[in-house]
């Protein structure tokens, strides 16, 4: 995607998250991998009243080019990029949030939607957000580990989370989402568009979850197999 389409793609991405109630205020950000260097909003930005001549630019090793200055999650965008790549070699969007019900699903003493997911072959165990409850979250969003809570900026979050997105494609089951405990989702997928649609399944499957629980069901074995051979789903 060439700078101008990125710039544009990112305003209107976030406009359309705004407008429909998946941010708010200043929360979130959006970044998009070009050619020679990263575009993401600025900080403090309203995603609903982006200006494409706006968005920060960085290079490669962050540093500043033009536009305002970056918001300071960067290097957590830049670090997701990277270790994305050898699953999805496309990956140049990533989009945070504080999405509501994802947010919900963290901060709710009785909330019973966590798993744990691990693998003989590593030692390291994970929360996951959400179970398996409906097709498409399983088709469209896959596995979404839950980050345990550090505050916004913190310097351990990207190395953590590249940890996490190595071991899970180790296993066969490469991610698309992590969930930062009590702040939101961070999804990341080829286009903004595409990484929009994504976070967009995994807000309503939470609602859902939210909404249901304590008696939320789940696709058995069987069922997410047959998701696997028909839909090429990766769980």
């Amino acid at each position: 995607m060439d700078e101008k389409l990125a710039r544009q793609e990112i305003c209107r991405v976030g406009r359309s998250l705004f407008e429909r109630g998946l941010v708010h205020s200043s929360a979130g950000n959006i970044s998009v991998k070009i050619q020679d260097g990263f575009l993401i909003t600025p900080t403090d930005a309203v995603l609903g009243f982006l200006d494409p001549n706006h968005i920060s630019k960085v290079d490669h090793n962050g540093n500043h080019i033009s536009g305002d200055r970056p918001s300071k999650t960067l290097g957590l965008h830049q670090a997701i990029v990277q270790a994305s790549l050898k699953s999805y070699p496309s990956t140049s969007c990533v989009i945070h949030t504080h999405s509501t019900y994802c947010v919900a699903l963290t901060v709710h003493k009785t909330s019973g939607t966590f798993l744990d997911a691990q693998d003989a072959s590593t030692t390291r165990v994970y929360k996951e957000l959400l179970a398996p409850i409906t097709p498409y979250f399983v088709m469209k969003v896959g596995h979404v580990p839950l980050i345990p809570y550090k505050r916004p900026g913190d310097s351990n979050v990207p190395s953590l989370v590249s940890q996490v997105i190595e071991d899970y494609a180790t296993r066969g089951t490469p991610i698309r989402s992590v969930m930062l405990s009590a702040l939101g989702p961070l999804v990341w997928h080829d286009t903004p568009a595409q990484a929009m649609a994504a976070l967009e399944e995994l807000e309503e499957s939470a609602k859902l979850s939210f909404l249901t629980q304590p008696h939320s069901s789940c696709l058995d074995n069987a069922q997410i197999q047959e998701l696997r051979d028909v839909f090429k789903a990766v769980w």
